[in-house]
């Protein structure tokens, strides 16, 4: 077994084991996801066990250093889990008792910024690109967090976007990034069966923000080392494509755009008529076909790439009209199902 191998094996079983410690503790801390005007649930359910996968994410990049998979880079591999773990104690301490809208900006910015400048400092790359990383992790925070309202959808994320940021670093020959991503596939893959199994429990803030964190620092990290961009944005691309266009709806109908609300491209989906899993595969499969065009055409001649948009844009465009799409076949199915009289 390689060392990859063993420190992504060693994350998956402490993502497995860790929930059966952490769920007792939330119980007894009655950390309680009451259903809201976002949310996609009826029940209240058990949230916060975010903690048991940042718990393993945090093994997991132990695991990496101990067992020489990163031997390079490593201050790199220590910034970005610096700023996961922040971003992850920002979400837990909203999860216990709740920041305002601008306290919860002022830190994820800050951490943004404060993370970009170490790693800026660290690939020798121009600072006039702080301010962008800053707001791309803090966006992306944000990001993964209203997109985490159905089972099965973060899960399959962190699974999705950590595989392919473990591709993307072998390809690269970048061992951070490949171990970075590893990591990250094996927290949540250890998630999914505690949250689609039947006591399902909930990441949490504490575990959305990890999730976002999580991704957006190793997209971060790995355009500043030189990372083909299409190797960094390509799994971000159907979740950022989503909350932008539901922003942009819900201004268009002069809606508050920040209240809460249930009207992203993957809620919708269930409105008519999909489960949460269905969902959840939807936007995951979107995601992948979306990687696969945008690691194609990292490398390809120009025809391949135009090619590659092309396919990227197609993809995106179905997905964000899924829903109608969707809902006008299941209502002319119905009608042509009606007895005649």
């Amino acid at each position: 077994m390689t060392p990859l191998a063993l420190a992504a094996g060693v994350t998956l079983l402490a993502s497995l084991l860790l929930p059966l410690a952490v769920k007792p503790w939330l119980v007894r801390m009655g950390v309680v996801d009451i259903p809201s005007a976002r949310s996609s649930h009826q029940k209240a359910t058990i949230r916060g066990m975010g903690v048991a996968a940042a718990l393993a994410t945090a093994v997991g990049y132990l695991a990496a250093v101990l067992l020489q998979v990163v031997t390079v880079d490593r201050s790199v591999f220590a910034v970005v889990l610096s700023i996961i773990a922040a971003c992850a104690v920002v979400g837990w301490i909203e999860d216990l008792r709740g920041l305002s809208i601008r306290g919860r900006a002022a830190a994820q910015l800050g951490i943004g910024a404060a993370g970009s400048a170490a790693l800026i400092v660290l690939t020798a790359q121009s600072f006039w690109w702080l301010p962008l990383a800053a707001v791309a992790i803090a966006a992306y925070v944000n990001i993964a967090n209203f997109m985490d309202g159905v089972n099965g959808i973060s899960g399959l994320h962190g699974v999705t976007a950590g595989g392919a940021y473990a591709v993307a670093g072998l390809l690269a020959e970048q061992p951070w990034l490949m171990a970075g991503g590893a990591v990250l596939a094996m927290s949540f893959l250890g998630f999914l069966p505690w949250n689609l199994g039947r006591g399902s429990v909930f990441l949490g803030d504490v575990g959305s923000y990890l999730l976002g964190a999580s991704i957006a620092a190793l997209a971060v990290a790995g355009f500043l080392s030189g990372v083909y961009v299409e190797y960094v944005l390509s799994p971000i691309l159907v979740y950022a494509a989503d909350t932008g266009y539901t922003l942009l709806r819900r201004i268009k109908a002069g809606e508050r755009w920040y209240a809460s609300h249930r009207e992203h491209v993957y809620q919708r989906l269930t409105d008519v008529g999909l489960s949460h899993l269905q969902s959840a595969a939807v936007v995951t499969l979107c995601t992948v076909a979306v990687i696969v065009f945008g690691f194609i055409a990292a490398t390809a001649p120009l025809p391949a790439v135009v090619l590659c948009v092309a396919g990227s844009l197609l993809v995106l465009g179905l997905y964000l009209a899924s829903p109608d799409l969707i809902g006008r076949f299941r209502r002319r199915s119905k009608v042509t199902r009606l007895p005649v009289t």
